[in-house]
Formats: C-alpha cells, structure tokens, sequence
C-alpha cells in the first residue's frame, strides 16, 4: 500500500485501512476528504492515539474545547479516554491521517 494514494472517489464515509496489528496495538491510514464525526458525537477510545499527518489539514475538537488544527508533518497524542472529535477535514487535498493506537500497558 502507497500510504499517499487517494481512492478515485469519496462517499459518505471516510476511507479507512489498517495497516499492522497486534494484541493492544494498530496503525491505521484514515483519509478523509471533506468529513467530520457527527455533531454530538464524541470518541472515548480505550487506547491512546498517536496520528500524524500526511497530507490535508485536519482539526481535532476535545470535549474541553480545545482544538487542534493540524497540516501535512504535525502530529497529536491524544490520551486514552480523551473524549474528541473530528470537526473538520480539506477537500484538496484530503487530509491523509497515520493512526497509531495503544492500549495503556500494552
């Protein structure tokens, strides 16, 4: 897999591929042209998320209201039950996202 190569189309949802796993750990290459998560809807995952971005612009909005504007090279942890959302992903380019989750103690 080319982690910078786009689908020819985008629909409703997110593309999403899992690119390693193990027992309490996996990468993930999310791309996004144009989505956001639901409103009112909030993530509250058991592991810790590591992501880095690729490509696009992408804004990570934290029940606290923090926000994290993110563009091509930057990169985020976020905390295991750190409750957040996605509230905002470009269009051109999509916002190519490299996910890494771990389970605490993993």
């Amino acid at each position: 897999m080319n982690l910078y190569a786009l689908p020819p189309s985008f629909g409703p949802e997110e593309e999403l591929a899992v690119l390693w796993e193990r027992p309490g750990a996996r990468v993930e290459r999310i791309v996004s042209s144009g989505h956001s998560s639901p409103p009112g809807f909030w993530y509250d995952q058991e592991e810790d998320e590591w992501l880095a971005v690729l490509a696009g612009t992408g804004e990570v909005e934290f029940a606290d209201g923090r926000k994290a504007r993110l563009s091509a090279g930057d990169t985020l942890l976020i905390p295991a039950h750190a409750r957040h959302r996605v509230s905002f992903t470009s269009t051109e380019p999509p916002c190519v996202w490299l996910c890494f989750f771990v389970r605490p103690g993993a």
